[in-house]
Order: structure tokens, then C-alpha cells, then sequence
């Protein structure tokens, strides 16, 4: 299965996904290509490092929303992939994307959807949302992508607990090594090895 991975900043995703590849902890798959729309973004360099593909399609180099769009489905479409990785991706998904590839565009949130998602709820702001509200656990979800906003059929979840000295920060590097890292490897090799069916807008998992 080949996989486009988009990345926005460091890539800390991206690696644990390159790790699970190349030590058989994700299996029947590869990435065919890198693309951010951050030419700055360190996952740029990350894919370099281990001689994998990379492009920068920007918007700051189109003239509307929609060229921008285009481009990148694009883009995407000329590596023949068979499945979207957004690891780290603060591109709002068009809906041309969702469209072309139904069902074969996944997402890492950090947060257990159905809280603290949606419009506004990304980065740093997930955690601080968090711990203003006082919940006593977190934690990530990978889910497929469709037309909303985290609202598409949810994969696999993982808890990560907060604790009461936590910072935003803190709190997201916790999320990160305990859950992200986790499951969005094993969502891939899961999907890799058609382990992942949808009925009714909900996610079988065949093991």
C-alpha cells in the first residue's frame, strides 16, 4: 500500500510512522511521498534522511483557496497512492480531496473525539482546552476523514491520563509518546493488511 503522508511542522508523527516501516511494525506498506505546505517544516528534512520523496505545495504560492486545492489534490493523485496520512497536517481538507479518495484519508487528533475537536481545536489549543475543562483523562484517535471537522469514523482510540502539574506542553508530549505514536501505526498497518472496513459510517476492525 502506498501512503502520502502530509505534514505541516516537525514531523514527530511522520518518524514514528517511518520507525513502525522499516521495523515491521507496519507491514504491506510504504510512503511513496512527503508533502507540507510548510517549506520550513522539519518533516522536509525527515523524509530526506531516510531518501523518501518531498514536495512543498504552499498556498502562499496560488492565487485562490481553490488553485491551492487543486494543486495538491494534484499532487497526490500523480504518486497513486492508495491511502492519505495527515500526521500533523493544519491544511483544512477540501472537500475535491474527500471525494477523490472516500474512506483512504486518515487523520491523528489529540484528543478523544468526540471531545475537544472540531473548529479551533488543534495543537496546543486541544490540551489547554483540557485543562481548563478539569477532565481527568485525554488521549488520541485516529479517524477517517469526510466532510466535517473530526467527525469522520473513528478507528482506534487511546487514553493517556492528566495529571494535576501538567502544562499544556507537557501534556501534549505525553499524548504524543503514550497514544499518537501508537495508533496511527497501527491504524496503518490495520488498513494496510484490510483489516479496516466501514458499514454504516462505523469502523470494523477484522483481526
Amino acid at each position: 500500500m502506498k501512503l502520502a503522508v502530509l505534514v505541516s511542522g516537525g514531523g514527530t508523527n511522520l518518524q514514528a510512522i517511518i520507525d513502525s516501516i522499516e521495523s515491521g511494525t507496519i507491514t504491506n506498506a510504504e510512503i511513496a511521498v512527503v508533502i507540507s505546505n510548510n517549506p520550513n517544516a522539519y518533516a522536509l528534512e525527515r523524509a530526506k534522511a531516510h531518501h523518501i520523496e518531498s514536495k512543498c505545495v504552499s498556498p502562499k504560492s496560488y492565487e485562490s483557496r481553490e488553485a491551492f486545492n487543486q494543486a495538491l489534490l494534484e499532487a497526490i493523485q500523480s504518486y497513486q497512492v492508495d491511502l492519505v496520512v495527515l500526521a500533523g497536517c493544519l491544511v483544512v481538507i477540501p472537500e475535491i480531496m474527500v471525494k477523490a479518495y472516500p474512506n483512504k484519508i486518515i487523520n491523528i487528533h489529540p484528543a478523544l473525539i468526540p471531545s475537544f475537536c472540531g473548529t479551533g481545536y488543534y495543537g496546543l489549543k486541544v490540551h489547554e482546552g483540557v485543562l481548563k475543562r478539569g477532565v481527568k483523562v485525554t488521549g488520541a484517535t485516529v479517524h477517517f476523514v469526510d466532510e466535517g471537522t473530526d467527525t469522520g469514523p473513528i478507528i482506534l482510540q487511546k487514553a493517556v491520563e492528566v495529571k494535576q502539574e501538567d502544562t499544556p506542553e507537557v501534556l501534549q508530549r505525553r499524548v504524543m509518546e503514550e497514544a499518537e505514536w501508537k495508533i496511527m501505526p497501527r491504524a496503518i498497518d490495520l488498513i494496510a493488511n484490510g483489516k479496516v472496513e466501514v458499514v454504516n459510517g462505523l469502523v470494523k476492525i477484522k483481526e
